[in-house]
């Protein structure tokens, strides 16, 4: 079974935080939906899930609207491009570069595990 991710565990996930109140930005994710045919939730007891390929297209969504400054038109444009496939072994790309920074934050991740586990069997062994 496949896990879905409620909309605002999503929220929290990719920092779209409302600064004046401290709550997860659902609203964002929610327009983006009207905008991106990409993105369709599942809806089950009135609530959004999303599954692992639509978390994937939200984060190269967020990618390119935050981190790249593309405007919804250009990000839909990239998205709707035929040469998606193709253009992930450019490397001037803006899919590849999505890419190379989503395995370099899995990296970092990684190695952080990595790191406190070390220190936490160190730790045991004495």
């Amino acid at each position: 079974m496949k896990k879905l991710i409620k909309i605002s565990e999503l929220s929290k996930h990719l920092n779209l935080i409302n600064f004046k109140n401290k709550k997860p930005a659902n609203y964002t994710l929610r327009y983006w939906e009207k905008e991106f045919s990409q993105i369709k939730p599942k809806i089950i007891n009135k609530q959004r899930y999303y599954s692992n390929d639509q978390i994937k297209t939200i984060k190269m969504i967020a990618f390119l609207l935050k981190e790249k400054g593309l405007t919804i038109k250009a990000a839909k444009n990239v998205l709707n491009s035929n040469s998606n496939k193709l253009d992930v072994y450019n490397s001037d790309s803006l899919k590849a570069e999505y890419l190379k920074n989503d395995l370099k934050k899995k990296t970092k991740l990684l190695l952080n595990k990595i790191k406190s586990i070390k220190r936490y069997g160190k730790k045991n062994t004495y």
